[in-house]
Parts: C-alpha cells; structure tokens; sequence
C-alpha cells in the first residue's frame, strides 16, 4: 500500500481550526496570518478530495469528514505531546481532557480530585467546565460530563447517577415556608428549562405557576445558588449537588418532593477508541459516585 505524506503544518493548521471553529483563532494560536491557516486548510482538503469545513454566517462548522478526522488528529497530537513529556522528563503522564456541567464539576468532582491523582499519578486531568452545551469533536474532548436523557447523536454514554430536583433556599427564606404553595410568596431562580417550577408545584400541591409571577432564569445552576444564599430567591436545583452548601447551613432545603428532568452521564464519541487512562478515570468515578450513593442511603 501507497503510504500517503501530508504535512504537519497542514493537520496542524485543520486541528486548531476546528477546536475554534475560526481560522482568525487558530492563527492566533499558531503565530501565522489567517490566510496561511486557509491555505493549509486548502491544502489538506484538496489532498484528501473531501471539504472538511463548511462556511457559515456564524463561522465556520465541521463536515462529516472533518468530525471524524478531528478526534483521530487530536488523539494522534496527544500521544505525540505525551513522548515528548516522556523525553523531557522520563515520566510518561497521560492526559485524559473533561468538558464537565459546572454544577457536577463543583458539587461533585472537583472535592474529589485529590482523590484521584493519589490514586493515578500518571493521569493528567484537563478540564473545562460548560452548562452543558458542548462540542466534543470540536472541543477535541476524551469525555463529557452531560445532564439529560442519555441520547446523543454519535455518543457513548455511560450512566452516572441521578439528578433530581428540588426547592433549595436561604435559612431566613426557609423558615417562611409552612407549605409548598408559600414559594409563591417569593422570586423563583430556575435554569433554561421553562417547566421545572410548574412540575414541581405540581407534583408537590397541585398549584400551577401564575403567569405573571417573577422569575429570575439562570444558565448555571452554580450561579443560580449563589443568588440563592444571597436571598435573592428560591432556586430549584440539585440537592445532592449542593450538599456542601446544605451541611453547612448556607442553603436549606425546605421540603423533600423532588422532581427528575434527566441524569448526569459521562459520554463519549462512538469513533472515539478508549484509552486505559479513559477507562481509568471512568471507574474511578463510578466507584465514587457508588460510594457516594451507599453514604447517601444510609
């Protein structure tokens, strides 16, 4: 078989383009002008007779071919990067990139991770959080850390845990209610999704929410809980999320109904193949979360 030789510069200039879906960042990055990053993109799709980006007015997005190139590419770099660390040192670390929802990585994994590098040393952590709105081609991330159903297109999912719902508050808030129906007494903070108040009431009373009551929407769950301690309102959130803020008395939880919108999973591309220290870190965290569960059940 006919080896076929690209140039790095090319693989290089397409990987940092997609990870930014920008040619202006990637050039940034690289220390080259904007059209030498197009030129080598140019370059490398002309060489593989395929388009690997398509012109938007928003900017650039990733065609079929160029998602499964992006994750082969950034694993490629990484193990690359990895030789290079071994060389400098003769310590190989192996790096396993996280894009986490801000509210599992505060209220879960973040506390933990002492944890972990005492129990892997030679696995490198890189990890972004997001409010669970990510790109894992474009991000050229190992995992995701998501919240919701569990269906992502082209994605792997391993099930972690459940997430459900309910009224979290500031003591002085905490100590007016008597009864479901008296949060209406007070601004609710929720997320994006319009209906969690209204299903919780629900499920709790039977009240629906009026129209015209005040809410304050939130695209962090952490956020919304700093609003929250700070009196502003009544968020409705993850409890076990936020237990460091609950056995701490800095927020209350004033009634035990809760209401479930999804779970948090820890995903995957299908075309991407596990690495040991992937597969590492995901049994390091289910045997946490399975620790967890039994302290929360006792």
């Amino acid at each position: 078989m006919t080896r076929r030789y690209i140039p790095l510069k090319s693989l290089r200039a397409f990987e940092a383009a997609a990870r930014h879906l920008s040619f202006t960042q990637a050039a940034i990055e690289l220390n080259v002008t904007h059209s030498a990053v197009s030129q080598q993109v140019k370059l490398l799709e002309e060489q593989l007779n395929s388009p690997l980006f398509l012109r938007v007015p928003r900017g650039l997005m990733l065609t079929p071919a160029g998602e499964h190139l992006l994750p082969v590419l950034n694993d490629s770099f990484d193990r690359i990067a990895q030789l290079l660390d071994y060389f400098a040192d003769r310590k190989i670390r192996e790096k396993v990139k996280i894009g986490v929802i801000g509210t599992f990585a505060v209220g879960f994994l973040l506390p933990r991770l002492a944890d972990f590098y005492q129990k892997h040393p030679h696995i490198e952590l890189q990890i972004s959080t997001n409010n669970n709105r990510v790109d894992v081609a474009a991000e050229g991330l190992d995992y995701a850390i998501r919240f919701g159903s569990g269906a992502w297109h082209g994605t792997a999912a391993q099930y972690l845990c459940d997430s459900p719902l309910t009224p979290l508050c500031a003591p002085h808030i905490a100590r007016q209610l008597q009864q479901p129906a008296d949060l209406l007494n007070f601004t609710l903070l929720r997320s994006y999704r319009r209906d969690e108040w209204n299903a919780w009431l629900q499920n709790a009373c039977g009240p629906q929410l009026p129209p015209t009551h005040p809410v304050i929407v939130f695209d962090s769950s952490v956020t919304m809980l700093e609003a929250a301690q700070s009196g502003i309102g009544i968020a409705i959130a993850p409890a076990r999320m936020f237990s460091h803020l609950l056995s701490t008395n800095r927020i209350n939880r004033p009634f035990s109904s809760e209401i479930s919108f999804g779970s948090y999973w820890l995903t995957h591309l299908q075309s991407r193949e596990e690495t040991g220290a992937m597969r590492e870190f995901a049994q390091w965290l289910t045997a946490e979360l399975f620790a967890d569960d039994q302290t929360l059940h006792r």
